[in-house]
């Protein structure tokens, strides 16, 4: 509408402005008539409309520009990941499709990778968001070094990548160098203000043929060999195999029954009887896990904790445990305690320590008979804030113990850094230790050094007479393992411990006659016969 405007004041002053000109100079020097004077308002007012129509102009032209960019910046921010620049997850099987027609076209084949940091969380956890970025962007930089040209390259979420290249299908090797390399550059240390970083890879790589149906498919193809990669240890890659997908569906109900049976309350704990290895008498019991699926009957903890670690389900399921520990071990006898071993991934929550000491005040158990045990392995992950959390536990009165010492780094620098109360030797080396003369001096060297340092050590695995006899013999202080009895559930050990006279309730049973004479109150039974 503008234009017309400007268009038609132009054609105006084209007809007019010629012979008006020289009447607008008379007129502005009073020599014009009326009828003069009219065509000289009719010229300056034509000069206005072109002058206006042309600013207006000019102003719609930027205003177009502008949103020209704006929209072309709201479509970049849709279709691409604002952190690394990498196309997002709604874009990338589109630019997948595209590239299958193009490699179809020139006989080629797609491979499709998909990329998970392993123990990213743990970066987070102890370095902040603002680390996690930086290593999101180089991990990024990396796989666009090492990917070839006319890649698909995407960021899905979280820290999982994908991308896809052509290849030739005769050389399918050439797949696996460029994971080789991924997995090599990706696992060197990021350096952000003094502190390395490291994170490795899990890849799941999967390949378009003409039988595979849709990108859909090749992705969730690569998607079930990384779980794969995963599962046989991470940093590494897995090309897609037919039998993943049965390993994975498994997998899911195993997910679903445990976020369910966490709520349900179908995890419980078992006992295993700590005893002292000089007397013979019970000490306590180590708290252990067990799963009582309705579908699939008592579950190993050595199927579900994995999972329910990976799946961030371990701090609640773990907190699940101890409560009902705490429950069943204030109503045994005083002198009994019981160790319970934190999950790794709980010492990187700063408020474990706290959620603890208010588990042992919601159920009334003293903390001084509580033993919490840390895996060596554990420690080199965040050491300043398992000191952290250890601290807060000591102030409590709980005793920490060293777990599975032996089968990490053995590092004294962490007997010096932690305060621990107790050092627990691996079973690894107890159930060997009549055979190999390696692990008798293993178990040797450890319980040498506990007595030094005044810590007492515990032997887990004792499965028979010889070994508890060998162990005592070195020095040993006290054992645990099937030769005392099998692990038992809360039911079975309240049983166990009644028949010892081991239970509060019991002992408290026995002394009210003597508490009764000697106050001089009749006990509810006399009053029962005097009354008869």
């Amino acid at each position: 509408m503008t234009g017309i405007i400007v268009l038609l004041a132009i054609l105006l002053f084209g007809s007019t402005g010629g012979g008006v000109l020289s009447d607008a100079i008379d007129s502005l020097s009073g020599q014009a008539s009326v009828g003069d004077n009219m065509l000289v308002s009719a010229l300056l007012l034509n000069i206005a409309l072109i002058l206006f129509g042309w600013r207006r102009y000019k102003d719609l032209v930027e205003e177009i520009k502008e949103r020209a960019a704006a929209e072309e910046i709201a479509h970049s921010l849709a279709i691409t990941d604002p952190l690394t620049g990498f196309l997002n997850r709604r874009t990338v099987g589109e630019k997948t499709a595209d590239m299958i027609n193009i490699a179809q076209q020139n006989g080629k084949s797609i491979a499709f990778m998909m990329l998970d940091l392993d123990n990213f969380k743990n970066i987070n956890d102890a370095h902040g968001h603002s680390a996690g970025d930086v290593v999101l962007k180089e991990v990024a930089n990396r796989i666009t070094r090492i990917i070839p040209p006319n890649n698909v390259s995407a960021r899905l979420g979280g820290d999982e990548f994908a991308c896809a290249f052509i290849f030739d299908p005769e050389r399918p090797e050439m797949v696996d160098k460029i994971a080789d390399d991924l997995i090599d550059a990706i696992a060197s240390p990021i350096l952000e203000n003094g502190t390395s970083l490291v994170v490795t890879t899990s890849i799941g790589m999967a390949r378009y043929d003409t039988e595979t149906a849709g990108v859909d498919i090749l992705m969730r193809r690569a998607d079930v060999a990384m779980y794969s990669a995963k599962k046989q240890g991470r940093n590494r890659y897995r090309w897609f195999d037919p039998d993943m997908e049965q390993v994975l569906q498994t997998r899911s109900s195993l997910e679903a029954g445990i976020r369910s049976g966490v709520i349900d309350g179908e995890f419980v704990p078992y006992y295993e009887q700590q005893v002292d290895l000089t007397t013979g008498k019970l000490t306590g019991f180590e708290v252990l896990a067990r799963w009582k699926s309705p579908t699939q009957g008592l579950v190993s903890p050595e199927i579900f904790i994995p999972v329910a670690e990976e799946n961030g389900m371990i701090g609640e399921l773990a907190l699940s445990i101890m409560q009902q520990a705490f429950e069943d071990a204030k109503n045994w006898d005083p002198s009994l305690t019981i160790s319970i071993n934190i999950p790794p991934i709980q010492l990187f929550d700063p408020w474990v320590a706290q959620k603890i000491v208010k588990l042992l005040v919601e159920t009334g158990l003293p903390p001084s008979r509580l033993e919490i045990e840390i895996t060596e392995s554990s420690l080199f992950e965040n050491l300043n804030l398992a000191q952290s959390i250890v601290g807060s536990l000591k102030n409590q009165g709980i005793k920490i113990a060293l777990d599975d010492f032996g089968t990490g780094f053995s590092s004294l620098a962490h007997l010096r850094a932690l305060p621990f109360d107790r050092i627990k030797i691996d079973r690894s080396f107890v159930t060997s230790i009549l055979q190999n003369p390696e692990s008798r001096a293993i178990v040797k060297a450890i319980t040498g050094l506990g007595e030094s340092l005044g810590m007492p050590i515990t032997a887990e695995g004792i499965e028979d007479k010889d070994t508890e006899r060998a162990l005592c013999n070195i020095g040993c202080s006290k054992g645990q393992g099937w030769y005392y009895g099998r692990p038992l559930s809360g039911q079975q050990t309240h049983e166990f411990l009644a028949e010892r006279n081991l239970l509060v309730a019991e002992k408290l049973k026995a002394t009210e006659p003597l508490q009764s004479k000697e106050t001089g109150l009749t006990s509810p039974d006399n009053l029962e016969q005097k009354a008869g």
